[in-house]
């Protein structure tokens, strides 16, 4: 990882060294915590800027509310803090970690500690790879099933959740290919192990609804972008042997950005990667966070 220098934690900026907490804080025993992954760009004129940053720490306190935690902060400071998190840190670009968890005190189920919040951010590249993201991924079918909405509420990024992330993703690798594909406990396609997926075929775009996805904000995005290009968008089931006859697959998430998949299960998808749906969709998607596009100004915001 390279390291910045200033974390905010609890309201006051502290050195990333002495950004600490205890071993036996809750959040490290039993996963009840919150997070977000937010990315910030320099932008042509020079300036930098984070994109979609209200929306990501709206979803931060929806989370939060799912599970029942009140965070003692408001919306505006956090938006605040991202900022200055990135501007004392001199980074022009960077991804961003806002992270709700509770504290030590008690243990056990009922434990009633104080919530806490820290603010990271640091230099981090295309996730899966600049060479993914311009060639495609080869993925995997995981023998891990996504939760069921009942099991494990998915509309909130929670800290625990990821373990079941964690898991497929280690099966993928440690098989050789870069990413995992999850389904849901029907057997229909849920997401990646950190990104949802879109495949097109004669000209139509499908990517799962349901249960059982987190709804990523840069899935939203690229529905709202392949909707301004008269692309028209269904939010569906489908099986993984749809995505073996797609004319194009692709993953998007604010790691990952839009990252084409090239194979999944040992079948080459389309005759080429990325294809030209996946190829604009690119094009459009940076000139957009890195200030070209004036149509979503609203969605920068400036450091």
């Amino acid at each position: 990882m390279d390291k910045s220098n200033w974390i905010w934690l609890d309201g006051k900026f502290v050195p990333w060294g002495e950004a600490n907490v205890h071993v036996l804080t809750h959040t490290l025993h039993y996963g009840l915590g919150v997070f977000e992954g937010i990315r910030c760009y320099r932008c042509d004129d020079g300036r930098s800027a984070i994109f979609r940053l209200r929306e990501h720490n709206r979803r931060l306190y929806e989370s939060a509310h799912i599970l029942g935690l009140t965070i003692p902060f408001g919306e505006q400071e956090l938006d605040e803090a991202c900022v200055e998190t990135v501007r004392r840190n001199e980074l022009e670009e960077c991804y961003i970690r806002p992270l709700v968890f509770l504290g030590d005190g008690e243990m056990g189920l009922a434990a009633d500690n104080a919530v806490r919040v820290a603010i990271a951010a640091w230099r981090w590249g295309a996730y899966l790879g600049e060479d993914g993201q311009a060639k495609g991924i080869r993925a995997k079918t995981s023998s891990f099933h996504r939760f069921h909405s009942n099991t494990l509420m998915s509309k909130a990024k929670t800290v625990g959740n990821y373990v079941n992330s964690i898991l497929a993703s280690h099966e993928a690798r440690t098989g050789g290919y870069q990413e995992a594909l999850m389904l849901d406990t029907q057997g229909f396609v849920a997401e990646g192990s950190g990104e949802n997926i879109f495949i097109a075929r004669d000209g139509l775009v499908r990517t799962p609804g349901g249960h059982s996805i987190l709804p990523g904000i840069t899935r939203d995005t690229v529905i709202k972008l392949l909707g301004e290009e008269g692309i028209e968008v269904r939010e569906e089931r489908m099986t993984r042997d749809e995505i073996y006859i797609a004319d194009e697959t692709f993953m998007t998430g604010t790691a990952v950005e839009i990252t084409p998949v090239r194979e999944l299960d040992g079948r080459s998808i389309g005759k080429e990667t990325p294809g030209p749906i996946t190829r604009n969709l690119q094009k459009a998607f940076f000139e957009l966070v890195r200030g070209r596009n004036e149509r979503h100004r609203n969605w920068l915001t400036f450091v």
